[in-house]
């Protein structure tokens, strides 16, 4: 009997129709310099501009507008760093409720703007984890608001997944698709419809060395909670309860790439193809330039560029 998941080509489809009236449709893109550099032709799925700046709008908006009259009108919260956040705060404007978001006090200034921008209640907590989740539990005790994990999450993972049906329709024959792994509600929903529409195609997980506990779960074969540094802020969460049976099954590797290489790729992405892209989100191209990938066969990569909010007055650069 085959395993149930959180999400289902099903669902995802589902998701696809729910959210088609507020998400993007990004574009895909190419670069004849990362063609040159990889030794293979590379599309580029644009995630960074989406609403928001990153996918993370996808999985939002499908929980948010799945929710009952009933749900919604006690508002929904959630706890995150910065993408996340903005993506509740943006869909339940659009839906016209409440938006509660947790955030670190040590959250880029750029994301805390937008978040609040869109009309959400920020509630500032220490940087740690147990902090985010302990002041999470006491607003929604007091709103009873839903909350909207940032990707633990049936409803999230499945509109994370609705970037591949997109990515199916725009590019043909693909033989590897590479997304960046945290918590890992992207590469499911990801992983969940390749499997289901195209199989053969091989789904790549990049992870950045210093927060590399998925690649240390696959190479375990049971889930790893280790935190670690890197320079990609939105990448150092651990894996999920729904997210790590889809990694473990579906996703055919994990593989890691240093802050080094990501900031130089960001800056490569920004210069040659004019992407702005976040270090999180530059992560896949890194990847497909190192060496960890060269044993990957397939000469039609696609790269998903998960996201483009950078703080302009602390580029890694500068």
């Amino acid at each position: 009997m085959s395993p149930t998941y959180a999400a289902s080509i099903d669902t995802i489809r589902e998701a696809a129709e729910r959210i088609a009236p507020w998400v993007h449709r990004t574009p895909v893109m190419t670069s004849s310099t990362l063609d040159d550099r990889t030794g293979r032709k590379v599309f580029l799925k644009c995630e960074n501009l989406q609403k928001i700046g990153a996918f993370k709008f996808r999985g939002a908006c499908n929980a948010v507008m799945k929710l009952s009259d009933d749900e919604a009108s006690r508002g929904v919260v959630t706890h995150s760093s910065g993408n996340h956040a903005q993506a509740v705060a943006l869909a339940a404007k659009l839906r016209g409720i409440p938006a509660h978001i947790v955030m670190p006090k040590t959250a880029m200034r750029v994301k805390r703007a937008a978040v609040e921008g869109y009309g959400a209640e920020v509630h500032a907590c220490e940087p740690t984890l147990p902090a985010r989740e302990e002041l999470a539990a006491k607003v929604i005790e007091k709103t009873g608001g839903t909350l909207i994990p940032p990707y633990d999450h049936a409803d999230v993972i499945a509109g994370q997944g609705t970037t591949a049906l997109e990515l199916f329709e725009q590019v043909p024959d693909l033989d590897v698709i590479v997304a960046p792994i945290s918590g890992a509600g992207l590469i499911s929903g990801v992983a969940v419809a390749v499997n289901a529409l195209h199989p053969k195609v091989r789904v790549i997980a990049a992870e950045p060395t210093g927060a590399n506990d998925a690649a240390l779960s696959k190479e375990k074969g049971e889930l790893v909670k280790k935190t670690g540094k890197t320079i990609c802020d939105g990448l150092v969460a651990t894996l999920g309860r729904l997210t790590w049976p889809i990694v473990r099954d579906l996703v055919d590797e994990v593989l890691t790439v240093d802050d080094e290489a990501v900031v130089a790729t960001m800056r490569l992405l920004w210069e040659r193809t004019k992407l702005v892209v976040e270090p999180s989100g530059a992560i896949g191209v890194a990847l497909a330039m190192s060496r960890a990938f060269e044993h990957v066969e397939g000469q039609r990569v696609a790269i998903v560029l998960s996201g483009g909010n950078v703080d302009l007055d602390r580029l890694p650069w500068s």
